[in-house]
């Protein structure tokens, strides 16, 4: 038992999932976010362009609901297609937002590699000869020199 706390212990701690730990916490905010977007402010606006449609109250009704007074028998069974057209919406906004941090964060790498990749290394025989050569070079720079 303690052998595995240990190990669950020592995956939980790895910086990886600590790091997906976060990014699906702030996720989740951003998805409130970006529903109370899509909800409050860009579908009402899409709902007065589009004559006055209140898009979550979009349905079909399939069943009426069945009613005695003011207490119901049987709850309506519809479709709310426009529920699914505003979440559409949501998946969207967060997918567009998604890629541009992604391609945000990826120029970002590549600059950052750009600037700090190094030349390899030549391979050992062409060090020798680069050596040779600037020894050669100082050589006839010296015997120039004398002269």
């Amino acid at each position: 038992m303690k052998k595995t706390l240990g190990e669950f212990k020592k995956f939980a701690m790895r910086g990886n999932v600590i790091d997906m730990a976060v990014g699906i916490i702030i996720g989740g905010a951003f998805g409130k976010i970006v529903s109370s977007l899509v909800g409050d402010v860009i579908m009402p606006a899409v709902g007065v362009l589009a004559g006055g449609v209140n898009f979550s109250d979009l349905k079909w009704v399939i069943k009426e609901a069945v009613t005695e007074g003011d207490k119901m028998i049987t709850p309506e069974v519809a479709i709310k297609y426009g529920n699914f057209i505003q979440v559409t919406f949501d998946f969207l906004i967060i997918a567009i937002a998604v890629f541009c941090l992604v391609k945000g964060i990826n120029a970002l790498t590549r600059k950052k590699e750009a600037e700090t990749k190094t030349p390899p290394t030549p391979p050992a025989d062409i060090q020798l000869l680069t050596e040779i050569r600037d020894l050669l070079k100082e050589h006839k720079d010296n015997i120039t020199n004398q002269k």
